[in-house]
């Protein structure tokens, strides 16, 4: 049995890894050169405590206010794309506490389950990508957001995680190496964090040994169907055949399923990272700075600080006042903490895939019995990818999946 897979990120490197476990012969096509996608640079954390999907409650009259801030953490750029338009209003939609109330546990159990099966690959021969599970520390500069973070760890509670409410004194105790200038922190000691560039090399690594074929440089630019399946994938490179398809493609997954005449609404989310070397500086425990919406992870002898969500067609422009915002809001709750601005060649962009109502794509196609989607998991791409990718291979091999993937129906806009 043969899988082809379009993409060769988080997604598609633990599908194809999965499946390989159970027999399946592998092939990934890349449009890229199988390093330059969103699942290098980004913060290496692992997220069951980001059970709140983007399309949350207040979100919408928060990005009407950052939408005036050119450093904002969350920035929709006004176009009239009608695709940006129509995923707005979708957006708008869902942004509601029932929709939260209804995602979050869903949300919750697949992070926690991709949690356990991170745990079971770092096991194994030939991976050792630096996992640990220290949790990740939000903090907070203001009764405001004390408030939000006390509530959401109410319900963080509720759904099983081990989650503690820490005083400014507490959480300075926990980072002795930087001073605090922070209200307080919630400690979410149930998630996670690697180093993802060694993740990424190892799967590709175990893929290849196992006889994986990569395709780099390989643009899809067709789909040829009949008989209710995917019989080709036409490319740049030549032409592929496959008892099994598995659409990831992040950014790319709506052009991707329109090659499929599935419709798959989403919208790129610019993020950027800065990558430091051997800092003065460490945290000992991943954070994230809750009114600044800035992630800082130290990882392998590094400290990476990222964040901002620019919601806008692909480009490769690279916004420094997004930069700026992400590097000046670090002193405000670390003040002996500070990163120069880097050269603009060092600065990391990646496109995370975010659908409208904030849920990932994860399932069989109704409309094409060989074709299984595995996208749109926004900021979460990492932190999803192998129960994702398990998923993928129960769902190929007929297997009962082991969590409920109704809520992530990849043709629920359709």
């Amino acid at each position: 049995m043969k899988a082809v897979i379009v993409g060769a990120g988080i997604m598609g490197l633990c599908a194809g890894y999965y499946l390989q476990q159970t027999g399946w012969e592998i092939i990934i096509l890349e449009k890229g050169d199988l390093e330059d996608n969103c699942s290098y640079g980004n913060a290496g954390m692992i997220v069951p405590s980001h059970f709140v999907p983007l399309a949350s409650p207040g979100i919408i009259a928060r990005g009407f206010r950052w939408m005036l801030n050119s450093k904002s953490p969350f920035y929709i750029k006004p176009s009239f794309n009608p695709d940006l338009l129509k995923w707005g209003l979708r957006f708008i939609r869902s942004a509601n506490q029932k929709h939260a109330d209804a995602a979050g546990p869903f949300l919750c159990a697949l992070n926690l389950y991709s949690r356990q099966l991170y745990e079971e690959l770092s096991e194994q021969p030939g991976f050792n990508f630096a996992l640990e599970r220290k949790g990740i520390v939000m903090y907070y500069k203001t009764k405001k957001k004390e408030a939000e973070e006390i509530h959401l760890r109410e319900t963080a509670v509720r759904l099983g995680l081990d989650v503690s409410i820490l005083s400014r004194q507490e959480a300075q105790m926990q980072e002795p190496a930087v001073e605090l200038d922070v209200l307080g922190a919630v400690h979410y000691r149930s998630d996670a964090h690697l180093y993802p560039k060694k993740l990424m090399q190892q799967l590709r690594q175990s893929l290849q040994n196992g006889g994986a074929l990569f395709m780099p440089h390989c643009e899809v630019t067709g789909m040829q169907t009949g008989k209710g399946r995917i019989e080709k994938i036409l490319t740049s490179r030549g032409d592929f055949e496959g008892d099994l398809v598995v659409i990831t493609g992040g950014a790319w997954l709506p052009f991707l399923g329109r090659m499929a005449d599935v419709h798959i609404p989403l919208m790129p989310g610019k993020g950027y990272s800065v990558t430091q070397f051997l800092p003065e500086k460490e945290l000992q425990i991943p954070a994230i700075l809750s009114e600044a919406k800035v992630a800082i992870t130290p990882m392998n002898g590094y400290m990476r600080y990222g964040g901002t969500m620019e919601i806008a067609p692909v480009n490769d422009r690279i916004n420094l006042n997004r930069v700026k915002g992400i590097l000046d809001s670090i002193p405000l709750y670390f003040p002996n903490l500070k990163v120069p601005l880097p050269a603009v060649e060092d600065i990391w962009y990646g496109f995370r895939p975010c659908s409208p109502d904030g849920l990932p794509y994860l399932g069989r196609s109704k409309k094409w019995k060989n074709l299984i989607f595995s996208g749109g998991h926004a900021m979460s791409g990492l932190s999803l990818g192998p129960a994702s990718g398990k998923i993928v291979a129960d769902l190929a091999n007929e297997k009962t999946t082991s969590l409920p993937i109704a809520i992530f129906d990849p043709e629920r806009f359709s």
